[in-house]
């Protein structure tokens, strides 16, 4: 199984465009049920805070043509000329896609390092697309680890304070 993400962050799309692109909590379950029933994607979940929207999932065939796909539904969905919002967007897939999920909960992709909020943005997107039934064991399991290493690296002295722990290792 593949896991494919496409989104937008403070990095990539300048605030009025995440503006346009984020979702209200009703929109998230919206298009989690949409991406869903319209074969998308077979799991979902949908992550929109103030700085981002990422919509991870696990797709039916190819995690490429998933994304081509996810990128022309969030276009839809916003109401955003594809042109307008593709060069915001990133797609990243399998390793990278996890890569990018564990650094977003343990607070190293926000617009001030370490932020802690995030983690609880990431807790509450995995609780409400798990509570409606958008993810399955692909997604349970990627979102319970990245909510093991945010939790990991605001508890560990060494990690909390700014030490990084696998730099020094390799």
């Amino acid at each position: 199984m593949e896991i494919v993400l496409v989104g937008l962050n403070h990095r990539t799309a300048p605030v009025e465009v995440r503006e346009r692109v984020s979702f209200t909590g009703e929109q998230v379950q919206q298009a989690a049920y949409e991406l869903r029933s319209h074969r998308i994607l077979e799991e979902t979940l949908v992550l929109s805070t103030c700085n981002r929207s990422e919509i991870y999932g696990v797709p039916p065939e190819d995690a490429r043509k998933s994304a081509a796909a996810l990128a022309s539904y969030l276009s839809s969905f916003h109401a955003v000329a594809p042109e307008a919002l593709s060069p915001s967007l990133y797609h990243h897939y399998d390793r990278e896609a996890v890569r990018h999920l564990f650094r977003v909960s343990s607070g190293l992709d926000s617009m001030l390092l370490g932020e802690a909020e995030i983690l609880g943005q990431v807790r509450e997107a995995y609780r409400v697309a798990h509570g409606q039934g958008g993810t399955g064991p692909l997604l349970n399991r990627l979102f319970q680890g990245a909510l093991e290493v945010g939790k990991r690296v605001r508890s560990e002295p060494s990690l909390a304070n700014g030490q990084c722990l696998w730099r020094r290792r390799a």
